[in-house]
């Protein structure tokens, strides 16, 4: 995901991340054992920002206690944003496979090996950068402003509208090449209005109890030493779906609102405590 600053801030990282060829296969040292990093490194860190993403949802400690409104459940809100990155940014208890440190690393489902051939049967289509057996990262996201979906994360802002708050609900799915999966296009936008407000026809609600928490935008162009200024009330879930493939390509070819045909690279792991907000 990202005050007259705001809005470039707000969505050139993500463009910055945008595309790239399938993610490699999981493998290498996961980052999160690195957490206490050499002297200079910790001199190096951010620590005029608020607290950042994204984090090991599973571990709530954190240092960083500055305080922001959570913002209203995504119901109160308008849906202004929606896109996916490759692979999942968080770690988490159903996705704790560390790929790489590269801007498509992150972190992949934990049934990433066990997938049939024909789950990871090729399937070209309209949609870039994730193929099956890929893990990728859903982020819709929602502001208290008056504002419609579109594209990038600056629709979010609109000039008119000072101080919004932003949340972001996260699902990670492992992608497959399965008709029998779930279904993106039952999860997008589509005009879809519930009390006024824009809302997703659907996010997942079987994957395990949201983990709510203060953090900032993500997004490749970000690190530890280059922290995010947005403030945004995260809500993750800890378990991965299937996702068909199928459906992201559908998706994509329909001219969705968003203007969205590929997914993103990640910001890896925020490992530094002083970074992170305490998960209450």
């Amino acid at each position: 995901m990202r005050t007259a600053i705001l809005p470039v801030i707000l969505f050139t990282p993500l463009a910055a991340g945008c595309g790239g060829d399938p993610a490699p296969e999981a493998g290498g040292s996961d980052p999160a054992a690195a957490a206490d990093a050499a002297p200079a490194a910790k001199e190096a860190l951010c620590l005029d920002m608020g607290p950042q993403t994204p984090r090991d949802i599973a571990d709530p400690a954190g240092l960083n206690t500055e305080m922001f409104a959570l913002a209203p459940a995504a119901g109160e809100l308008n849906l202004c944003n929606l896109h996916t990155h490759t692979n999942a940014e968080h770690k988490g208890p159903g996705f704790s496979v560390f790929v790489s440190d590269a801007e498509d690393g992150g972190y992949a489902c934990n049934e990433t090996a066990d997938l049939t051939p024909a789950e990871l049967e090729p399937a070209e289509g309209a949609y870039g950068g994730v193929s099956p057996g890929d893990t990728i990262e859903v982020h819709w996201v929602h502001t208290s402003c008056d504002a419609a979906p579109g594209v990038g994360l600056g629709s979010c802002v609109p000039e008119s509208c000072e101080n919004p708050l932003l949340r972001v609900e996260a699902q990670v799915f492992l992608v497959v090449n399965d008709p029998e999966a779930l279904d993106f296009t039952t999860m997008s936008y589509g005009g879809n209005m519930t009390d006024g407000l824009h809302q997703a026809m659907m996010i997942p609600s079987t994957t395990g109890e949201p983990v709510l928490f203060r953090g900032s935008t993500t997004g490749p162009s970000y690190d530890q030493s280059t922290c995010s200024p947005v403030r945004v009330t995260w809500n993750v879930r800890p378990q991965c779906a299937k996702l068909d493939i199928g459906s992201l390509h559908r998706w994509a070819a329909s001219g969705n609102v968003f203007e969205e045909t590929k997914s993103h690279g990640v910001r890896q792991l925020v490992t530094a405590p002083e970074l992170l907000a305490p998960i209450e």
